[in-house]
């Protein structure tokens, strides 16, 4: 398969749409038409990492974290994200990032983390706001069935764990066909009564492109009435962080050393134990620590997280036990959803996630 298919196939599990507007997730270096010899997983793009792949003959390199966050006016080999860049393009190497784009989506980085941590009811922390919109067109009643599946197949009609959802009114409409055009119903110059039906459905926004193509595709007319409205309903399937409960609850002291022991953690910092048990979870990988009010509203008893600031454990020291355990400890296991995603996707495949830790924080 050519690389390009890898790529739509990750962007269709975590669109590119869904990072956050800091991020630089997508294509960073490489031409995409070419036979793929391979795919290496990794958190972080690094020099080692790319000789890693030059050595598996692999042309591919997925990473969570971008190699590239920033625009260049040289390269020159001046630092390791210029020499990696470098490498990667003498040895026809192509480099791809997944990364809030991933964390955002359903089932993503976070539900890896919750999936680890052994949690149940896992639902997002701070679902994602103004990223959906309303469709609403009309459609003879006998040509519904065939334009409602086709806005299903484009991605529209989701809500919650419900798909195929839709709203459907039975009117009439009318219009008259003037001259030069190909009326599907009625005659040119008379006005003509439809019996119609009025389709409502959602749709992620981003979704909206290739929804709208679906429906001219689809719809009988020659110009097919239809109307797009922002909502303000959260998108409960997507977004930062997640929460979720442990089955039997556990004290703070237990809790903490069996995540030290599940994420192979060097030190875990953490706020005062306060003697509470510990029941509903929330976290978020990485620099998370923005979520601690959330977390806190939604009455978690721990938030877990790679990266917290000195004062935010003085600020939250009576709402909630913090847990941090690293940045680099609180992704590492993308690379095993990565590679699921690609073992189901493309089983003739081969996929190796890198041996190379690329922690740059160590532990004395």
């Amino acid at each position: 398969m050519k690389i390009k298919e890898i790529l739509n196939a990750l962007e269709m599990f975590a669109p590119l749409p869904l990072q956050d507007g800091f991020d630089n997730a997508g294509l960073q270096v490489g031409l995409t038409d070419a036979e793929a010899t391979g795919a290496l997983l990794c958190l972080d793009v690094t020099e080692a990492v790319v000789d890693e792949a030059i050595a598996l003959g692999y042309n591919l390199i997925v990473s969570h974290h971008p190699l590239i966050f920033k625009g260049f006016k040289s390269v020159t080999g001046k630092d390791y994200v210029e020499r990696c860049i470098m490498k990667a393009i003498k040895n026809d190497i192509v480099v791809y990032s997944m990364h809030t784009n991933l964390d955002n989506a359903p089932q993503g980085v976070n539900n890896k983390i919750a999936e680890k941590i052994g949690l149940k009811q896992v639902r997002i922390l701070e679902p994602k706001e103004n990223a959906l919109l309303k469709l609403v067109t009309f459609v003879p009643k006998k040509q519904a069935d065939e334009v409602r599946e086709a806005l299903f197949e484009a991605g529209s009609g989701c809500i919650g764990n419900y798909d195929s959802c839709s709203y459907n009114t039975e009117g009439k409409g009318t219009f008259r066909a003037g001259e030069g055009t190909h009326p599907f119903c009625g005659k040119i110059g008379e006005l003509h009564h439809e019996d119609e039906m009025r389709i409502e459905t959602i749709l992620p926004a981003y979704r909206k492109q290739a929804v709208t193509k679906a429906l001219l595709a689809a719809h009988p007319y020659e110009e097919p009435a239809y109307d797009f409205y922002p909502i303000q309903n959260a998108w409960v399937q997507a977004g930062a962080g997640v929460i979720g409960e442990l089955e039997e609850p556990e004290t703070e002291g237990d809790f903490l050393r069996r995540i030290k022991q599940t994420f192979e953690v060097g030190c875990v910092k953490h706020s005062r134990m306060t003697g509470r048990l510990i029941q509903k979870v929330a976290l978020c990988g990485g620099a998370g620590a923005f979520l601690l009010p959330r977390a806190i509203s939604d009455h978690a008893d721990v938030f877990i997280t790679g990266e917290v600031k000195y004062h935010d454990y003085f600020y939250y020291d009576n709402n909630i036990l913090i847990a941090e355990i690293g940045h680099y400890e609180s992704e590492q296991y993308t690379k095993e959803l990565l590679c699921s995603l690609l073992e189901k996707a493309f089983p003739a495949l081969e996929i190796r996630m890198t041996r190379i830790n690329t922690n740059p924080i160590k532990y004395l």
